[in-house]
């Protein structure tokens, strides 16, 4: 295979985001060939679902097409401070490196991609006789207000100005700290976590422990890359919305674990998919904040490029689309109907998890994933 040119590295690294911060840095360390290396953090908060699975792993597809080095965070200390899984340690870490390990490893298959080429780091491992690191914290916090870190709260998940033990003070600060300890100069995350990499970008210059430097030994700052959030199925509160809350609801209306009924796992049998989708929100006509359109848009076509509707003759034929825009057309105009749709949508989806599903149906997996259910009761 030819080796890509930094054009098309770029491209790679870009597609399908939401927000690329320090773009034009970006395209310097390509120019100049420099490894880039790259993570993604998460929660062991439960189950995995298509935003923090599929959606996340379509990018770091992306990322690796592009010989970027790529590495998941398992975050098992965020997870204790953000009181999850009972904020039992233990139970965190264990979960970490059995279930949560296993289902990315398997979002990874699903979308065509080599888990074998993804580097696992778990927060405990990370920080465990680690002088540098904790010293790299106090540093980022030196250099970042207390008022900054109380607005950043919500990348907890948390609304801002709510009341919150001082443990999850740390929490971004904590954040920011892995990316420099681990000289990551590509950051990735939702768009719902740009806040710390914001504090990342600012403080980089100042930092005196774990700074991040190019091959010319001088300092630099982390590139930030933000995939999509997609909606969860249910309807929002408020229908239409207005205009000038549009911004405002999108995080509220995303794919959350929390709601189950409107979030398809990437384990969930064909039958679970069937019924959330077909009673799915999906308003005739509408394409914006409409959750099947979004998925369309955000998994469909990035995985498999196209979307067959199969319908009966008198209400149109089967077609199937190859582009995303033209199946847009058709849905505002009225000449695709919701039901037919979600149909598609459903099929598509079953297919492509399918890997999770037999992964998960037997053995090692299997118990983790029952194990981890038994959890979620426990702790509910």
């Amino acid at each position: 295979m030819a080796k890509r040119t930094a054009e098309e590295r770029f491209k790679l690294i870009t597609r399908n985001t939401e927000e690329i911060i320090g773009e034009k840095e970006l395209k310097d360390l390509l120019k100049r060939n420099e490894k880039l290396r790259h993570y993604i953090g998460f929660e062991i908060s439960g189950k995995i679902h298509l935003g923090n699975g599929l959606v996340s792993m379509l990018k770091i597809r992306d990322f690796l097409k592009a010989g970027v080095d790529c590495r998941i965070f398992l975050a098992d200390w965020h997870t204790w401070i953000n009181d999850k899984l009972g904020g039992n340690p233990d139970v965190i870490k264990k979960v970490a490196v059995g279930y949560f390990k296993e289902g990315m490893k398997a979002s990874m298959k699903c979308i065509g991609g080599n888990p074998k080429k993804v580097k696992f780091v778990l927060g405990t491992d990370l920080y465990h006789k680690n002088d540098l690191y904790w010293a790299t914290l106090i540093d980022v916090c030196k250099y970042t207000t207390l008022s900054r870190i109380k607005r950043s709260i919500t990348i907890l998940g948390r609304e801002e100005g709510g009341s919150v033990d001082f443990a999850k003070l740390i929490y971004a600060p904590m954040q920011v700290a892995d990316i420099f300890i681990q000289k990551l100069n590509l950051a990735h995350a939702g768009i719902d976590q740009r806040k710390a990499h914001v504090i990342a970008r600012d403080v980089a210059m100042k930092l005196s422990f774990s700074p991040l430097l190019k091959k010319d030994g001088k300092q630099t700052k982390p590139i930030a890359v933000h995939h999509p959030l997609i909606l969860g199925l249910g309807k929002p509160p408020v229908w239409p919305i207005p205009k000038n809350k549009m911004k405002d609801f999108l995080s509220s209306l995303k794919m959350s674990k929390s709601k189950p009924s409107t979030a398809i796992f990437i384990h969930d049998s064909p039958e679970e998919i069937r019924k959330k989708i077909t009673d799915a929100f999906c308003p005739k006509e509408e394409i914006n904040f409409n959750p099947v359109i979004d998925w369309t848009e955000k998994l469909i076509f990035p995985i498999k490029q196209k979307l067959e509707i199969k319908r009966k003759k008198e209400f149109g034929g089967n077609k199937l689309y190859k582009s995303l825009e033209v199946l847009k057309r058709d849905f505002s105009k009225g000449d695709l109907h919701p039901l037919d749709l979600k149909d598609a949508v459903i099929e598509s989806l079953i297919e492509i998890l399918k890997p999770a599903r037999k992964h998960f149906s037997k053995g090692k997996p299997k118990k983790m994933l029952d194990d981890l259910k038994n959890l979620m009761k426990e702790y509910k």
